[in-house]
This record gives C-alpha cells, sequence and structure tokens, in this order.
C-alpha cells in the first residue's frame, strides 16, 4: 500500500507550492505526484490526466493524499461521481486540512457516505455564494458609477477619430502606431461599430447621390487599387475590362493602382461588381482596398 499525491491549480498565473507545503513529508518520503496544472474545477475530476493517470498507477489499498477537498472537487455531483470508481478499485482518499480532514471519503460506511455527501453540499454552497457576493459587488460598483476593468486604451473621442479615419482608407497599422496602441485595439474599435465589415451596401448609392444620377454624368479620374483591378479585370463585365485596359498604371512604393477617366457610373459598376465577388477575397487588404475605392467614388458624387 502506498500513498499517492494530487495536485491541481486553476491557471498559468498559480503555482501548487502551497499544497506542496502542506504535502511535504509526503513529497520527502518519495511518494509520487501527480499533476493537473491550469485546470479549472467545472472538469470533473475524472476527466482530468493527472488524475485519470494517477488512478491507472493505483493498486488495491493506496491512498490518494490531497492538500485540501477544492483541488479535487467542489461539487456534490463530482464527488459522488467520484466515490464508486474508488470503492471499485480499493483504494483510499484522505485530505490533509478542511472540514474533510481525518476521513477516508472513499470509505463505503454509511456514516462516511452521509458526512460526505453532507460536506461537499456544504463545499458547493461555499463556492455559490462567492459567486453570489462577486455578482452583487460588481452591480455595487456600476451603480455607483465606477469603471470594472482594465481603462480603455482610446478615449471616446479618439475612437470617433479612428473609426471616421478608416473609413477614409487609414490602415489599421496605420492608425494603430498614430494612437501608439496595439493594433487589436484599433479593430476592437472599428468592429464595435462595424466598420471592419465588408456590406454589400457598399455599391448602394446615398439618396442624394441616386437623384444626382437623372443629370448627366460626367467623367471623373479615379485611382482603382491594383488588388481590385486584378480581379476586374477577368470576372468584370467587358466595359469594365475595356476601361482597366485603357488605364494608366500608376505605382506607389510595391503596390499600385489604375488611373481610369470614365463616367461615375462606370465606377459604380465597377464597385458593385467587386462587392459581388468580396465572398472569396475579403481579406483585411482586400477589405481596405475596396473601402478606399468607395470612399473615392463617395467623395467625387458629392454636389
Amino acid at each position: 500500500m502506498a500513498d499517492r499525491i494530487y495536485l491541481r491549480h486553476s491557471t498559468d498565473k498559480q503555482t501548487d507550492s502551497r499544497q506542496r507545503h502542506a504535502l511535504a513529508a509526503l513529497l520527502a518520503a518519495g511518494a509520487p505526484a501527480y499533476e493537473d496544472p491550469a485546470t479549472s474545477t467545472r472538469q470533473l475530476c475524472l476527466d482530468r490526466a493527472g488524475f485519470t493517470r494517477l488512478l491507472h498507477e493505483a493498486a488495491v489499498g493506496d491512498t490518494i493524499r490531497i492538500a485540501d477537498a477544492a483541488r479535487l472537487f467542489r461539487s456534490v455531483a463530482d464527488i459522488l461521481a467520484l466515490r464508486p470508481v474508488l470503492i471499485r478499485r480499493g483504494l483510499h482518499l484522505r485530505v490533509e486540512s478542511g472540514l474533510l480532514s481525518g476521513i477516508d471519503l472513499a470509505s463505503d460506511d454509511p456514516g462516511t457516505k452521509m458526512m460526505v455527501s453532507v460536506l461537499a453540499a456544504v463545499l458547493e454552497f461555499q463556492r455559490d455564494m462567492i459567486g453570489e457576493n462577486t455578482r452583487e459587488g460588481v452591480a455595487a460598483a456600476e451603480a455607483a458609477g465606477k469603471t470594472l476593468g482594465r481603462p480603455a486604451a482610446l478615449d471616446p473621442n479618439q475612437a470617433a477619430k479612428v473609426v471616421e479615419a478608416f473609413g477614409e482608407g487609414a490602415a489599421v497599422k496605420a492608425l494603430a502606431r498614430q494612437h501608439q496602441v496595439d493594433p487589436k485595439t484599433i479593430r476592437r474599435v472599428l468592429d464595435a461599430v462595424g466598420a471592419r465589415e465588408l456590406p454589400g451596401q457598399l455599391d448602394v448609392l446615398p439618396d442624394w447621390a441616386a437623384e444626382q444620377q437623372s443629370a448627366p454624368d460626367p467623367e471623373i479620374t479615379l485611382d482603382l487599387p491594383g488588388l481590385l483591378a486584378d480581379r476586374l479585370a477577368t470576372t468584370g463585365d467587358e466595359t469594365v475590362r475595356r476601361a482597366l485596359a485603357s488605364a494608366r498604371t500608376i505605382r506607389r512604393g510595391q503596390g499600385r493602382s489604375l488611373r481610369i477617366t470614365a463616367p461615375l457610373e462606370l465606377h459604380r459598376a465597377a464597385l458593385r461588381q467587386r462587392a459581388a465577388l468580396a465572398a472569396d477575397t475579403a481579406g483585411p487588404a482586400a477589405r481596405n482596398a475596396h473601402r478606399v475605392y468607395a470612399a473615392r467614388i463617395t467623395a467625387a458624387e458629392r454636389p
């Protein structure tokens, strides 16, 4: 018959040093230890890798030692599921501290069964009370006007400027550098207002622009991002492809644009056709290029 030690902590920011201190004599005597680091008690002990390995290696008559009951279970369901397994395998379970210390939790006599059920229920009640107190504390803090959690990296005014700049074609990383924040922060701000979505509505004209369509459609010169032009050159309709073929290529660093002089309606048609292809090419670069071109068309439409 041997002692086998079980250790568990809930998150990767915690350690099992306190448990090891409570079980120091057994560890010094060479008792094997089985660990489940960063494992929540929401996962039943019988589903944990470390505890399962302990059960496989334990022999009849061995005793499982834990520093406190919460290391192994915190609910009635957990202990009630564990006890029959330990009894069938002929194992013992002892806790070094707390309400359950001094009792063989795997004993099959009626007194122990009743004691374990009552004390396990107490532990579950204690856990529920902690959760309830936490929720009440949060509600009280919110009612008092306190801001919970980490402070926002951008204030409302900065967030509004980010959304406006992005709508005008600014890239996420450029905005992150400008505001000295992580790009994830910029994306969260944009996603909160749906600014990063690539809606089919980008090809829908505002009311004032729709009213102008009845007027003569003058030719204007706009730069079509090369990322959009590459797809439209093969998938656009004949009118759009002819316009692309006669366009002038403008180099910008490692990228390029096609400078197209054509009626506004052709630019709108190119935008609509590109929007129809967005489902299979809606990566960040494609979304940004689409948005830039849409912004240029909108600016040209304004009276």
